[in-house]
């Protein structure tokens, strides 16, 4: 499947329509972006059960500024709706299919399991009763 560009409008319907979202933040300026794309996309053709997404950032200003982007090209893999991986800079192919290998491998319920953790304990460092401890989406998974 090749990529498909998403806009702001389109972003939050992308991730929670589909299992499996790679995103990959670029701008046409961004040198290493160029170097990144065609891997990307060669990449997205082995994957035709992931989507692979991609965000100008100079045309999304607003979703790169809440998405948190300090850096381009910023790969960020989401799954079930929630953010498993994120990270600046290009990757090699081979980084690359890690990165997929690893997100399909993941155990979601312990994932889901560690979210609901982390919410636990936000609102509890708030002093709120769980699930108002505000989003937490957006979590990532360390050690891929």
């Amino acid at each position: 499947m090749a990529t498909l560009d998403i806009t702001g409008e389109q972003f939050a319907s992308t991730i929670e329509g589909n299992d499996i979202v790679l995103v990959d933040f670029w701008a046409e300026w961004c040198g290493p972006c160029k170097q990144f794309g065609p891997t990307y996309s060669t990449v997205s053709e082995k994957h035709p059960d992931v989507l692979f997404t991609k965000v100008d950032t100079e045309a999304e200003q607003q979703l790169a500024a809440e998405a948190g982007i300090t850096s381009i090209p910023t790969l960020m893999a989401f799954r079930e709706k929630v953010l498993v991986f994120s990270q600046p800079g290009a990757l090699n192919a081979q980084q690359l299919e890690q990165v997929v290998d690893a997100v399909k491998a993941l155990d979601m319920e312990e994932v889901h399991a560690h979210v609901a953790k982390q919410r636990e304990e936000a609102a509890a460092a708030a002093g709120k009763p769980a699930g108002q401890g505000g989003p937490q989406d957006g979590t990532q998974i360390p050690d891929f």
